[in-house]
């Protein structure tokens, strides 16, 4: 198939692992598409977050008072240093009881899911095969196409970067009260009194609706740009490997290749994982923190 459509077996196994598990069998061609439903990116950020959860549940059920062990000591040092950024970024007590754990959720959720890309490519492919539902070129099963990585799926960092924004108005609305908040909306950034603020009104409404929107896209597609250049790259390391052709002397260094590359990348890539998390997490709790301020 790929020969016929003038496509190299490299670019076909890259496309082909770029197609996620969803209800029309084939890639997304528009940014949005709510007629698309990814399966396997709904299973997996799902499975992650009750993981996550799961963890959390365990570290309170056998939380004790005295020295702790070291998963309790663990979770209690990620807490401690979410509380102490929520701290210092949310002035508002009453707030942060909600916005603390709630970025601990997004940090942990994050890390949980961006963890998924380090599981070796084609291990799911090759899972799949052995029972039958995966088929092949010819005669495709259920499971043919499948991405693992939920955050390398635009839709999942954005529908979080959504709720995001969705907080920012309830929070907003909540301190400033309704009326102020609409109120800053056409007052603010540029203050003016008279025949000024009316002329003003234009700009400040449209100048309010492009920083809302950047935030919320810059919040979505950073996770989701390093997410997916991660996952592009851990393809072209598999095809170091997927070229083995004997034991001749290409096919051994193209496979000592594949070995020192996609440990240096994992390795590398830990810190990725971690790093993403952390920005969507501080940029939340920043988010959050903003709309409790005036202009």
């Amino acid at each position: 198939m790929a020969a016929a459509e003038g496509v190299s077996p490299q670019q076909y196994y890259i496309q082909h692992h770029l197609v996620h598990f969803n209800n029309v069998g084939e890639k997304q061609t528009n940014i949005a598409d709510f007629g698309i439903i990814n399966y396997d990116s709904l299973f997996w950020s799902i499975a992650t977050g009750l993981v996550v959860i799961f963890v959390l549940y365990l570290a309170a059920r056998k939380a004790t008072n005295g020295v702790p062990g070291r998963f309790q000591a663990g979770v209690e040092m990620v807490v401690e240093m979410v509380a102490d950024q929520a701290k210092s970024i949310v002035n508002n007590a009453e707030s942060r009881k909600f916005i603390a754990p709630l970025a601990l959720t997004v940090f942990l959720w994050i890390v949980a899911m961006n963890a998924l890309d380090l599981v070796p490519v084609d291990l799911l492919v090759q899972v799949f095969s052995w029972i039958g539902l995966a088929g092949d070129h010819h005669h495709h099963g259920p499971l043919y196409y499948h991405r693992i990585l939920p955050t390398a799926d635009l839709n999942i960092p954005l529908g979080m970067s959504l709720c995001i924004l969705l907080l920012s108005f309830y929070y907003g609305i909540k301190v400033k009260g309704g009326g102020h908040f609409v109120k800053e909306l056409f007052t603010a950034p540029f203050h003016a009194h008279g025949v000024g603020a009316i002329l003003l009104v234009p700009a400040n409404f449209l100048l309010n609706l492009i920083e809302y929107a950047a935030k919320t896209v810059s919040l979505g597609m950073r996770l989701f740009g390093n997410m997916f250049a991660g996952e592009l790259v851990f393809m072209l390391i598999a095809l170091l490997g997927g070229a083995w052709t004997g034991f001749n002397a290409l096919s051994l260094s193209l496979g000592v290749g594949h070995v020192l590359a996609g440990s240096i990348w994992a390795i590398f890539h830990i810190l990725i994982i971690l790093l993403q998390a952390f920005i969507f997490m501080m940029l939340t709790l920043v988010y959050l923190g903003q709309a409790h301020e005036g202009h």
